[in-house]
């Protein structure tokens, strides 16, 4: 085992331990939780699906660049997002517990955590122009890259970031509330993160 498979154990404690906090801080505040996720309807299902298709052809083509190709977690052996668990190291059964053990984790506090991002970067944009907008949704993609996505995959994830944005502009003129804008684009953010959660699970499945 190299010094860099031993950084990458380290970092999947590290994250194992930070999604058991956020996993217990969603039950914690169970009512918020499920506020977000009994309003979730199909049409947010279905809208998050072209934008996860446009996000991944872009990503596909933008990580082709040299300097966009890289991820830090990847450069440590690691495999797509480590809040997925998994590496090039061969771990025996790990190889399928720890993945699945981050899975749920990640199910069970999801709805907090987009609720926190949807704060971070959405709020207050009834109240900015739209290329203040764009450069809020470019952060919100290039954030992802300091978990360690690849940069060019971060890049892609801004056509996230606009999509969410539209969503919350959208709920702004439907309530004329900034809260209820924010429950909006919170399920719009939590029904794009589940698919992408069921596309891994079903990619591990299926040993892909």
């Amino acid at each position: 085992m190299t010094a860099l498979d031993v950084i990458a154990l380290v970092v999947l404690a590290v994250v194992g331990v930070r999604l058991v906090e956020a996993a217990r801080s969603s039950v914690e505040a169970r009512r918020k939780s499920l506020v977000v996720a009994q309003g979730l309807r199909p049409h947010h299902f279905l809208l998050a699906l072209p934008v996860l298709a446009a996000i991944i052809a872009t990503a596909l083509a933008l990580i082709q660049l040299p300097v966009l190709s890289f991820g830090w977690w990847q450069a440590l052996g690691g495999v797509g997002n480590p809040a997925i668990g998994l590496t090039d190291q061969d771990l025996g059964i790990l190889d399928v517990l720890i993945p699945a053990f981050f899975l749920g984790l990640l199910v069970v506090a999801l709805p907090l955590l987009v609720a926190r991002e949807e704060w971070v970067f959405r709020r207050g944009a009834e109240h900015r122009g739209a290329v203040s907008n764009i450069r809020r949704s470019v952060v919100f993609g290039l954030a992802h890259a300091v978990i360690g996505i690849p940069i060019g995959a971060a890049l892609a994830l801004s056509i996230g970031g606009l999509y969410l944005t539209w969503c919350y502009l959208r709920g702004w003129r439907a309530t004329r509330s900034q809260s209820g804008a924010l429950l909006e684009s919170t399920r719009a953010h939590l029904a794009y993160n589940v698919t992408i959660l069921v596309l891994v699970a079903v990619a591990l499945a299926l040993g892909l």
